[in-house]
Order: structure tokens, then C-alpha cells, then sequence
């Protein structure tokens, strides 16, 4: 088996084992949002993909930044992965996962092969129960954005994101009246990519770190 490979695999086994978990999700979690928030019920479920894809001898995965004026998307202009929210014509919510990647990124369902699942999400702001599952491609996908809801593709490779350097605080002015102080957040490409997605990469950075994968 090639290295490539032999790093999917890892990623795999370690999804079979319990999750690293809030814990884990918390060490990229504002101070507001470090204690766990219970989904109430008729909560709004979402699925997203947390895709890996080989590109310059490195695995990669792939981000979105959104369109900053949206609708009533509550995470306009973030970024995050690609995914949304669970529709009754999806079987499950792997199939939501699936289904929007390919709707806003183009990397067709067929080629996604889904590895596992991290830990659910609540998302107060919006109301959304998040469920995030990581899936990996053979080879680098020619991606084709939703241009009304995606503003950018970001292809970052995982290594710059096991990177310590890249893990910073800053300031957010969320509204006019409302700003939030010392904001965990990785550095993608000079963009901010904080909040609920970079609790889950946090999570993800730990599945790899038991296995010896990247270093903390």
C-alpha cells in the first residue's frame, strides 16, 4: 500500500474507534461556545462532507466560502465545508452530505467514497444539528462551484492545517453592536475559517493525531 493510501486507511480505522469528541471540537471553540449545548428538539439537521482528495503529493481537502449575501443563510460568508441541510427526498443524512457536495462543489456522489463519521454539532445560531462525515477521491476533482451559493473553493492541504502556526486568535465584529473577543481560528489562504467548521477540523486533526498521522 503507498503512503497516500495508507493515510486514508488510517483515517478509516480511527473513525471505527470512539471519537475524540467535544473535547476535542472545544480546543477551536470561542469561550462562549465550550460547554455543550443539548439540540432541542425539532432541531434542523444538516449534513456535511469533510472530503480528501490527493493533489502535489499531498492529501487535501476542499472548503467553500460562501456568498456573503446569501438570503437568510446565517453563515453567509463563512467558510465552511460543503453540505446543507437534510431534505426529505434524502434517504439519509450521508445522502444530504453527498448530495450537496455535488451540488455545490461538482464532485459527483459516485466518486465519494465515505470513510466515517465525527461528532454531531449543534449550531445555535441557526438552529442546526450538524452531521459531518469525511470521505476521500482517488484523484483531485475538476470542481465546478454553485455560483449562488459559493463564493470561492478553497483546496487546503491538511498538512497546513496540522500546522500549530496556523491555529490564531483574532476579534469578530459579527453586527454593528456585537463583537466577539479572541476568536480561535485557522489561517486558510488569509481567510478566517472559525466557528462551528473549525471545531470540526478540529476534531479531525485529532483522528489523525492518534494515529501518528500529523503532530498536535
Amino acid at each position: 500500500m503507498d503512503m497516500q493510501h495508507s493515510f486514508i486507511q488510517a483515517i478509516a480505522e480511527q473513525l471505527r474507534h470512539p471519537l475524540p469528541g467535544q473535547e476535542a471540537q472545544f480546543r477551536m471553540a470561542h469561550v462562549v461556545r465550550q460547554q455543550a449545548v443539548t439540540p432541542p428538539q425539532g432541531a434542523r439537521q444538516a449534513g456535511v462532507m469533510a472530503l480528501f482528495y490527493p493533489h502535489q503529493s499531498d492529501w487535501h481537502l476542499v472548503f467553500i466560502e460562501r456568498q456573503p449575501h446569501h438570503g437568510h443563510d446565517r453563515h453567509a460568508g463563512q467558510i465552511s465545508f460543503p453540505g446543507g441541510k437534510f431534505e426529505d427526498s434524502d434517504a439519509s443524512l450521508e445522502e444530504t452530505a453527498l448530495r450537496e457536495t455535488e451540488e455545490e462543489v461538482g464532485v459527483p456522489v459516485g466518486t465519494i467514497e465515505v470513510l466515517g463519521k465525527l461528532t454531531e454539532l449543534y449550531i445555535p445560531v441557526s438552529n442546526f444539528q450538524v452531521h459531518p462525515y469525511v470521505g476521500f477521491t482517488d484523484s483531485r476533482p475538476a470542481f465546478v462551484p454553485d455560483v449562488e451559493e459559493v463564493r470561492t473553493i478553497l483546496e487546503v492541504p491538511f498538512r497546513h492545517l496540522s500546522n500549530p502556526a496556523t491555529r490564531r486568535k483574532t476579534n469578530l465584529q459579527l453586527a454593528a453592536n456585537i463583537t466577539l473577543k479572541g476568536v480561535p481560528y485557522f489561517d486558510v489562504e488569509g481567510k478566517i475559517l472559525w466557528g462551528a467548521t473549525a471545531m470540526m477540523v478540529s476534531e479531525l486533526l485529532a483522528v489523525a493525531e492518534r494515529s501518528g498521522l500529523v503532530s498536535s
